[in-house]
């Protein structure tokens, strides 16, 4: 069976399945205003009463404020917005006001069936939107474009979840890890390969790409593994960094994704793929834990972004050290990139490589937690929630930092809270109390029950 039949067939299932299972009050809307209004009835207006609201442009926090929402967007933002009549009011006057935070690098598909991994896309999705993450980029959906399908889905209010923008399957003929040499000669030995083997292969791939309708292509330039022997580091803590791809190819699909209105991001450690994937221009090089001055110089020079994770190598850490007996890890060494890059004034959007694993679901949603990494490796607190909010909206594509990013008027009511003030104390941001997606309320926690996604939290 195709496998966007399966996904679709799947989406509708899991939305039913959702219903069933508890969380009916989310999936269905839950209280006044939260269920769509019939065609030709005027949008809802809601007036919310922030006592504390983060502004995203500037990193202060205002007091005393009024957010107007009308329909899906935000209408008016003020000390003295005039809040219409018959408007209905949500009041945070004790809580602290941010827009929906942004993360632009998880993994919603894991490795399972496709049955499987459709279900845990749309459950981690969600989860991560009831922690407050209005909007994801997928950055990898392994071999189906399921995450395209789930993106659809949410937009046409099949299902609910965050805002997606989806790299579908990436260009990776290095595979995840040594491969068993098959018994015959097949191009299936590469399980997420779309078959770049010259430059013309790469604008043929991303063309695909395009045509079964992403919004990023996702380029792995390095391989991490020599042989079965060596994974991501040797014994003497030297990193493995065999390019998988050439220069000329991936030039190539940057060129042929920028000239059909694709961004491309580029998960490189270091060495010749990752100044490969500089030198080509690509919109956002990720990872970097071996860069070289060299090469964060013409990061600086082309004014690129960096999309540094550093939740997800929090994880790797214990099986780094083991093999290097201590000496060094993926992320012991993504401090120094981070700080140096910091320091050079790049922009470091918000991106926490979290998602699916197998058929079990890692906590997408707790990678808040990362802000915390973010102001002990120097940021202020101010700056480590920016990179959440415009940081990361102007990261993605369709200039998106028009449309969410902060609280703002004229952009999309995506919109948060927590209890305290997180500029005093930034794991705030790990304790999200109230949800609104596009003038939605999603979950909230201050004032009334909570409507929530996840029986965990």
């Amino acid at each position: 069976m195709h496998h966007r039949f399966v996904s679709r067939t799947l989406v509708v299932i899991a939305a039913g399945a959702l219903t069933l299972s508890g969380v009916s009050a989310w999936a269905q809307g839950r209280g006044r205003g939260t269920v769509p209004a019939a065609p030709g009835t005027p949008p809802e207006v809601t007036a919310i009463r922030a006592g504390r609201l983060f502004d995203a442009k500037t990193g202060t926090i205002l007091t005393n404020q009024v957010v107007i929402v009308t329909g899906d967007r935000i209408t008016d933002v003020g000390p003295s917005a005039a809040i219409p009549a018959g408007a209905r009011e949500i009041d945070l006057s004790t809580a602290t006001v941010l827009p929906g935070m942004i993360d632009m690098h998880v993994h919603l598909v894991g490795q399972g069936s496709l049955p499987m991994s459709t279900l845990i896309a749309l459950q981690t999705a969600q989860r991560g939107l009831n922690a407050g993450f209005t909007t994801m980029a997928d950055m990898n959906s392994r071999v189906s474009y399921l995450t395209v399908d789930l993106r659809n889905a949410i937009n046409r209010g099949i299902v609910k979840g965050p805002r997606l923008q989806v790299a579908g399957p990436a260009i990776d003929p290095r595979a995840g890890g040594p491969v068993q040499a098959p018994s015959e000669i097949s191009d299936e030995s590469f399980a997420n390969d779309l078959g770049v083997y010259s430059a013309d292969d790469a604008r043929r791939a991303v063309r695909k790409l395009k045509a079964y309708g992403v919004d990023f292509v996702k380029i792995y330039a390095t391989q991490d593994f020599v042989g079965d022997e060596f994974r991501v580091f040797k014994p003497d803590g030297t990193m493995v960094n065999s390019p998988s791809l050439t220069a000329a190819e991936i030039a190539a699909a940057v060129d042929e994704a920028h000239r059909l209105g694709l961004k491309v991001a580029c998960h490189a450690y270091g060495g010749e793929g990752l100044t490969s994937c500089i030198s080509a221009g690509v919109d956002i090089p990720m990872h970097g834990p071996e860069m070289t001055d060299a090469q964060l110089n013409m990061i600086v020079q082309k004014k690129l972004m960096l999309g540094i994770t550093i939740d997800d190598l929090i994880n790797l850490d214990p099986g780094d050290k083991k093999i290097t007996c201590g000496k060094v890890s993926r992320f012991t060494l993504t401090e120094g990139v981070f700080k140096r890059a910091h320091a050079a004034g790049v922009p470091l959007p918000f991106g926490s490589g979290r998602g699916s694993a197998g058929e079990g679901i890692m906590s997408v949603g707790g990678e808040a937690s990362q802000f915390s990494w973010m102001t002990k490796w120097g940021m202020t607190p101010a700056e480590a929630l920016q990179t959440a909010f415009m940081v990361a909206a102007d990261s993605l594509n369709y200039k998106w930092g028009s449309q969410i990013g902060s609280v703002e008027k004229g952009k999309y009511a995506d919109i948060i809270a927590v209890s305290g003030n997180p500029l005093t104390d930034v794991t705030e941001m790990e304790r999200v109390k109230f949800v609104m997606k596009g003038g939605e309320v999603i979950r909230s926690d201050i004032g009334r029950p909570a409507a929530s996604l996840s029986t965990g939290r």
